[in-house]
């Protein structure tokens, strides 16, 4: 009597997984998975434009040389900014009062600045200057 053995049958080898294949994993639904991979694609795309932006204002030293970079931030600035409102995060602006006014000053504040302006200034000279005035005669 010969004596089997059994086989066993070896698992293959796993290869190592990337970055989209473990996202896949970790997150059941398709639309998380997008959610998930466009927060980090907007999160990769601010830091880059925050570090281009800190390279811009700071400078390096000489000893890591690296030749310094002239170059207009606006370009990176306006896509900082267009990324932190992908988050939501906005940039502070001037508000419009609901009687046209800034809002940072009532209308009682600057009727109160007005009346003090006046009682220390209460006339106010202006001169115009105007170019050569030549006076011509209407010959009809």
């Amino acid at each position: 009597m010969v004596d089997k053995k059994p086989e066993v049958k070896s698992k293959p080898e796993e290869k190592p997984k990337n970055i989209l294949a473990k996202i896949k994993e970790s997150v059941d639904d398709k639309d998380e998975q997008l959610a998930f991979l466009s927060t980090i694609v907007r999160l990769s795309v601010l830091v880059w434009s925050a570090g281009i932006l800190t390279l811009a204002y700071v400078k390096l030293p000489t000893a890591l040389n690296i030749p310094e970079q002239k170059l207009d931030p606006t370009f990176i600035a306006s896509v900082f900014t267009g990324t932190l409102a992908t988050f939501g995060v906005a940039a502070a602006g001037k508000k419009k009062g609901a009687d046209g006014g800034s809002a940072n000053i009532s209308k009682k504040d600057m009727e109160f600045l007005i009346q003090k302006a006046s009682e220390t200034a209460p006339a106010q000279t202006i001169r115009i200057e105007s170019g050569p005035v030549k006076i011509v005669p209407d010959t009809k």
